[in-house]
């Protein structure tokens, strides 16, 4: 079997810095000041792509094939434009995984729920997780088996856990409805009032931020795409929460397809499986 690659301590530090610099380069300038022309669209009229994503993954990218000159770069963009594959991140001894904007739709409408995610990967597993708010300049950090993080320019941090809530009538969910097949949308929005609030945030950085702070007991996802959970899946976990597919399959970043589902714990988890269930 191949050895597994880490992040060291230096490393996880000059990985914040490279996002922190391409957010005040690339992102915050842009930020409510984009013209038509520098917001378009990839896969669907909703799926957008802007001069920031493209801008900050250029940046992000460059800067760390400086760092780590071995490393396999897989950027959302990338992917997208056909210069990077998802199959990569297996074999890859390490893999940076870039969304240099998550949450393109709202960052190109004004709304301020957006952040940059980096995970790394050795040989498919993730081994180091970053959540990033450009606008509040500090972020979630987690490197596997040693916990999860919130960090602050000045240097402090503290460790977070997810919340303690065990009464589904008082937990709160996230998820993106519109994910999910037509049909299952009303079936799933059905549970809602089962719930003490169901959360939309469009970003999945602020996701697992919240769900990492304890404000957020679980999410439901619909799509597996490993620049929005590679990360956010090692933070929760570090943080104390379960996660896996509907249909128990363990969650790892080469995985593309299936719904998933992430909780404050196991027994949550198995309970919230059994409520959404329809969704497999």
């Amino acid at each position: 079997m191949p050895t597994a690659r880490n992040i060291d301590p230096a490393e996880q530090q000059q990985l914040i810095d490279i996002v922190r610099r391409a957010a005040k380069a690339e992102i915050l300038p842009r930020f409510r000041n984009l013209s038509d022309a520098s917001i378009r669209t990839k896969s669907a009229p909703d799926d957008l792509v802007t001069d920031a994503d493209q801008g900050a993954e250029r940046l992000i990218g460059q800067a760390i094939a400086e760092l780590l000159p071995t490393a396999t770069i897989i950027g959302e963009e990338a992917v997208a434009e056909g210069s990077a594959r998802l199959a990569d991140i297996a074999g890859a001894e390490l893999a940076l995984i870039i969304d240099p904007v998550d949450g393109t739709w709202n960052y190109a409408r004004g709304l301020n729920q957006f952040g940059v995610i980096l995970a790394a990967t050795s040989f498919g597993e993730t081994i180091f997780g970053l959540l990033y708010d450009p606008l509040g300049d500090d972020w979630i950090v987690a490197r596997h088996g040693e916990g999860a993080f919130f960090g602050r320019p000045d240097g402090t941090q503290r460790r977070l856990r997810v919340s303690d809530t065990t009464d589904i009538d008082e937990m709160v969910g996230a998820t993106s409805i519109r994910l999910f097949p037509k049909p299952l949308q009303y079936q799933l929005a059905a549970t809602f009032p089962d719930l003490q609030r169901m959360m939309a945030f469009g970003c999945a950085c602020h996701e697992y931020r919240t769900m990492a702070f304890g404000y957020v007991d679980f999410m439901l996802a619909g799509k597996l795409m490993p620049w929005d959970h590679a990360a956010g899946l090692l933070i929760h976990q570090e943080a104390g929460g379960h996660a896996a597919l509907l249909d128990g399959t363990p969650y790892k970043p080469t995985l593309h397809q299936g719904r998933l589902l992430a909780a404050n714990s196991r027994e949550n988890w198995e309970r919230l499986r059994e409520k959404y269930a329809f969704l497999v």
